[in-house]
């Protein structure tokens, strides 16, 4: 729905060397999901205005980078406590562009302010390592640098969480960063970078800036970027990767998912249900790490079916910030449709609708981006439904008659982001964690997204690069190690010849 032409409405800047930016040449509509009404303006940075954020970081690295790693954990500890104390507000903010509750919300962030938690304890990480006397009168040792400027691009679902896994990171190593958070939902992104800077982050040092493929180009192919980092589709992943590592820059680009679930007969069944309703339904889907496979094992199948039928059925989707609510909008009109579509498509495939969202409407907000949930049995991995990454709240239903099958159902996606195995047999759920080629695996959790000091990333087309995003490997991507090898020599010591040097 478009806006009334007499309503005015904000605009949410850019952020460029610590102040804000209105001006662009073109501009997108912010819509409120719940409502379907555009309540908000973004500018559209272009090549040029990308290149004065690239700048800004540029200028600020020097001094950033000599910046003790202490006195930046310092500012970082500052932001901490300030993204505590707005939480709840910033949940509201991205329940506001989202669509999600504000619970669901909330949840995220938190998991995002526990990588700034981690990140604050970096400096003793960047410690390298020492060895004397490698040599006669040789002394090796290593250290850890800062790559540069860093840039992160990052998805709509989470405008908060995804962010905080790559900067706080980053800047605690002392890189410079540009955010180029997603245009559906940039409000949270903006009021981070004040909290920056009320924590006492130097000018230049975080940027923000919004808009679509020509923002991320410019970033992508600016000579003064070091490193990029994103988070959305494999076919955008396998882009940006293709793109920055053509270029020589670090690259880490994490893609789609198709996470399964394996449910064995000896689950506790009630459980079981309860865990992948939450999973797959929570934030209407729109999770890289939301379940959107059950692979039914055995005699499992039909009793899980009905219970999954019977809670899917008692979701309650309305406005996020409505209490209650277990379930909100989706993004956007467009991404709604295009979930529908896939429905209409299981339908015509011949998959079983046990239950089927299509219907919904909600009382009031009828132009609202809403859709109910929908549960899928007897899908075939031949079906669109179970091939594509759906994003939304579609849960098919597979099955399989041994584990081994359902082992070689999951290998055989070539999405592997995230996979979970129901059970109480410790010998199945170990086979399973071995075998699977998945890059997180819960057992009896459904959802295994790992604690900040561990690191979060998939195999296969789920990832492009070799670092994953937060963790040692955060710390790894964001540093890059140098050794020097040194000799004090004395009146006595014998000057190099002309043969390859020894440490003999």
């Amino acid at each position: 729905m478009n806006k009334p032409a007499e309503l005015k409405l904000d605009v949410i800047p850019l952020w460029i060397d610590g102040r804000t930016v209105t001006q662009a040449a073109r501009m997108g509509d912010v819509f409120n999901p719940a409502t379907g009404q555009v309540i908000r303006r973004v500018p559209y940075a272009d090549a040029k205005t990308v290149d004065a954020a690239v700048q800004a970081a540029r200028r600020a690295l020097p001094a950033w980078r000599d910046t003790p790693p202490l006195r930046r954990s310092r500012i970082l500890q500052r932001f901490l406590q300030l993204m505590q104390d707005q939480q709840q507000d910033l949940a509201r903010r991205v329940s506001e562009e989202h669509g999600k509750t504000i619970p669901d919300a909330a949840g995220s962030i938190q998991r995002g302010i526990e990588v700034i938690e981690f990140a604050c304890g970096i400096p003793h990480l960047l410690k390298g390592e020492h060895a004397e006397n490698v040599g006669t009168q040789v002394d090796s040792h290593s250290v850890r640098q800062p790559v540069g400027v860093c840039v992160g691009i990052t998805p709509f679902n989470f405008p908060v969480m995804v962010p905080l896994w790559m900067f706080p990171v980053a800047l605690a190593c002392g890189n410079t960063f540009v955010l180029k958070p997603s245009e559906k939902d940039p409000s949270a992104s903006i009021r981070m970078a004040e909290l920056l800077k009320e924590a006492g982050l130097p000018d230049g040092v975080f940027n923000v800036v919004h808009g679509d493929k020509a923002a991320v180009d410019a970033l992508l192919t600016h000579p003064g970027v070091d490193a990029v980092s994103f988070v959305g589709s494999t076919p955008i992943a396998k882009y940006i990767y293709e793109t920055s590592a053509r270029l020589g820059k670090r690259v880490q680009a994490l893609g789609g998912a198709k996470n399964h679930a394996v449910v064995l007969p000896d689950a506790d069944l009630e459980f079981t249900a309860d865990a992948l309703i939450g999973a797959a339904y929570g934030s209407a889907g729109e999770r890289c790490m939301a379940v959107s496979a059950v692979v039914a094992v055995g005699e499992a199948g039909d009793p899980l079916v009905k219970l999954l039928a019977q809670k899917a059925k008692a979701v309650k989707v309305g406005p996020g910030d409505r209490e209650g609510m277990d379930m909100g909008a989706l993004v956007t009109g467009e991404h709604r449709d295009k979930v529908k579509g896939y429905v209409d498509q299981g339908v015509k495939e011949g998959a079983t609708a046990v239950v089927d969202g299509r219907g919904l409407k909600v009382k009031g907000y009828e132009d609202g981006f809403y859709l109910g949930t929908t549960l899928f049995d007897h899908v075939t991995p031949q079906m669109a439904v179970y091939q594509n990454e759906i994003f939304g709240p579609v849960l098919v239903v597979l099955r399989a008659k041994t584990l081994e099958e359902a082992i070689a159902l999951v290998n055989a996606n070539p999405y592997a982001n995230g996979a979970a195995i129901f059970t109480e047999s410790g010998g199945a759920a170990r086979r399973f964690a071995n075998e699977v080629s998945i890059g997180m695996v819960g057992v009896n959790v459904p959802i295994p997204v790992p604690m900040a000091f561990f690191s979060f990333g998939g195999w296969k087309s789920s990832l492009f690069g070799d670092l994953h995003v937060h963790g040692m490997e955060g710390v790894k991507f964001y540093t890059r190690t140098k050794v020097i090898t040194s000799r004090w020599p004395h009146q006595d010591t014998p000057a190099p010849g002309f043969h390859m040097p020894t440490m003999g």
